[in-house]
């Protein structure tokens, strides 16, 4: 049997070794440190793939995962539950800087990481999968999409979101037919939500009755159905102010400080006019309001744009909200002076990016979840902008993903 000393860990967290040929060889589950004899060993053209049959010694970060179903059901939600907390927080700053090095081209070195209050209970928002009978509502087992096993228990999910988790576990038969995907979330003010994302159209007959027991339980919700193809709708709860659709970041409280240090590193912004490109629910937005700024928002979810409009009625004409893509809408707006943007995980259009070449803003404020396409993207921008700064923000212990906020200036 092969064995491997692990050497570092790589983006996405697989650990980093090499077989005796000395082909790097990516393993899951690993430590730095870690001597471990593989199994399934996947040979491509430059690198192979393998799983830890045994660990034969262990590294000095090595820890027993607490969730059982990390080791169990080899859970795909995390990736480094194996790993002591100071080690994954270490990692994970590297992943952004080893990201903007190898795929910017950036000399930066690793840059510093806040670390969140909590390594556990803090996600608001934990999406399910569920089997045709709904005897099993879960999770994937990693790297294995098309296995499911049942959910007892998320130990980085917020203890009250399990809670109600734990009652509408043992009441499935009162959820609807034709259920996919089973999402819970809570909102700013507190309130839980349960969506039941079906495929059909048949309606949930039994929804009242589920959010009847679930009041007499302690742990009240409202419930959404939300049919193929189509939009989220109440059934049973409260009215439909909040859409429970609309993307959040799942650790508001980090989610916060990124948003408040991205803003900071845009400086001084009274009387100017600043661009919030991809702006969600307008959260952003209404700081640089609040700092005297005149804003340009663009965000392509119409859900979101039409709530942050009823949210910011009455913020005057200083702002205006568009509903689109980035790169379709960027050719409308006026000259900014700065720009903050927040892509998805996928990052920003090329098109996008010569956008904004092209219009040349003093300052971006680039907020990513994802360090890849981030130094895809300031490479992109080329020698039109210079990197200023870098901060990572720890918004998901025991994952291998990490938030980070990069200033560019231009040149």
């Amino acid at each position: 049997m092969t064995a491997v000393r692990i050497l570092r860990l790589a983006a996405g967290g697989d650990g980093v070794g090499r077989l005796d040929d000395g082909v790097t060889v990516f393993v899951p589950r690993s430590a730095p440190g870690d001597l471990v004899e593989l199994t399934g060993v996947r040979r491509h053209r430059r690198f192979a793939r393998a799983r830890i049959a045994h660990v034969a010694e262990e590294g000095p970060d090595r820890v027993a995962p607490r969730c059982p179903h990390y080791v169990r059901d080899e859970c795909g939600g995390c990736q480094l539950q194996h790993l002591a907390p100071d080690a994954q927080r270490q990692a994970r700053a590297g992943f952004v800087g080893e990201a903007l090095r190898r795929l910017g081209r950036i000399a930066v070195p690793d840059p510093p990481l806040v670390p969140a209050p909590d390594d556990w209970g803090y996600r608001s928002k934990l999406t399910l999968h569920a089997s045709p009978d709904r005897q099993r509502i879960g999770l994937h087992p990693f790297d294995q999409p098309d296995r499911l096993f049942d959910l007892e228990w998320c130990h980085i999910t917020e203890p009250r979101l399990m809670e109600l988790w734990r009652r509408v576990r043992r009441r499935r038969n009162l959820l609807p037919e034709g259920l996919a995907q089973l999402v819970l979330r809570l909102d700013r003010e507190g309130g839980a939500h349960v969506v039941a994302v079906v495929s059909g159209t048949t309606a949930w007959t039994a929804a009242a009755e589920l959010r009847e027991s679930l009041v007499r339980d302690g742990s009240p919700a409202t419930l959404w159905w939300q049919p193929e193809g189509g939009a989220a709708r109440t059934v049973a709860g409260a009215s439909e102010a909040f859409p429970p659709t609309v993307f959040e970041q799942v650790h508001p409280a980090m989610g916060d400080r990124a948003r408040q240090a991205a803003l900071a590193a845009l400086g001084h912004v009274n009387g100017r006019h600043v661009w919030d490109l991809y702006a969600g629910i307008g959260e952003t937005t209404g700081l640089l309001l609040a700092g005297g700024a005149s804003v340009e928002s663009v965000e392509a979810d119409e859900r979101a744009v039409r709530l942050a409009n009823a949210r910011g009625a009455g913020q005057g004409d200083r702002v205006r909200r568009h509903a689109g893509r980035v790169a379709e809408v960027l050719g409308r707006l006026e000259d900014p002076a700065l720009v903050i943007t927040n892509p998805p995980r996928t990052g920003m259009d090329q098109r996008a990016l010569e956008g904004l070449r092209v219009r040349h803003p003093e300052r971006i404020v680039y907020i990513s979840c994802d360090p890849a396409t981030l130094a895809r993207d300031v490479a992109r921008l080329g020698d039109a902008y210079r990197v200023r700064s870098v901060e990572a923000f720890d918004l998901f212990p025991q994952t291998a993903h990490v938030e980070s906020v990069t200033v560019l200036d231009a040149a």
